[in-house]
Formats: structure tokens, sequence, C-alpha cells
């Protein structure tokens, strides 16, 4: 399964943005939350799901939005499940290593 991934350095950040394939460009709404997954946020280029969680270990900022990156994470230990929120029905989480 593939994924569009972004990994930008911001002082002495590393932030990675990843967000499933079909999610790119859309935007979630629910209630108040309007979430758009920008392109220049989270496409740096394609990769598959398990090399951009990999990434996560490199990095001190992480978004991840979409089912299979975010099951992925909470698979390899990275986010707790309760840690998830859903907007219009797709799973966000977010890590801050600080």
């Amino acid at each position: 399964m593939d994924v569009y991934l972004n990994v930008k350095k911001s002082g002495e950040h590393t932030v990675l943005a990843v967000c499933d394939c079909e999610l790119l460009g859309k935007t979630l709404r629910e209630g108040k939350i309007c979430f758009n997954i920008k392109s220049e946020f989270y496409n740096g280029r394609k990769a598959s799901v398990e090399e951009a969680v990999e990434l996560i270990g490199n990095s001190t900022i992480v978004n991840l939005v979409g089912k299979n990156c975010v099951q992925t994470a909470i698979k390899r230990g990275f986010v707790h499940p309760e840690a998830i929120i859903e907007i219009q029905g797709v799973p966000h989480a977010q890590i801050m290593k600080l």
C-alpha cells in the first residue's frame, strides 16, 4: 500500500507528513473542523506505508492521516489507539517528540 510522504527540516525539528494516497487534495469536514489535506504539505513523494512509518523514528513532529498509515503506526507502537481522532470517518494522528 502506498502513501504520500513529505519530510521537512524546521530548525532542530524534523517534520514528517504522511497521508493515504486517495486522500491527497481532499478536505474533511466534521462539525467545526475543516481539515485540508494539502498537496504542498503532504506530497513530497510516494512511498510504501512501511517506509513512511519507519521514518517516524527519526522525526520529531509527525502528522498522519488515513486508515493505512495510522493503523500501521499503531501496529508498530508509534501511536496509541486512544490518541486517534476521526474526521469524517478518517483517522488522524499527531506525534510530537519535544
